[in-house]
């Protein structure tokens, strides 16, 4: 069985659980998922 993850929606999960648990880090976690999600698109990294 083969797994494909891709990078984006890895961090997204991430992101989802941590602001569920820690719900005064939303701002951190947005932004920095946004500056993830930015260098990943403008570095053309669609293959992991």
């Amino acid at each position: 069985m083969n797994l494909h993850l891709s990078l984006a929606p890895l961090v997204s999960l991430i992101a989802g659980i941590l602001i569920l648990v820690m719900p005064r880090l939303l701002n951190y976690i947005v932004a920095i998922y946004l500056i993830i999600i930015g260098i990943i698109g403008l570095a053309g990294v669609n293959h992991l």
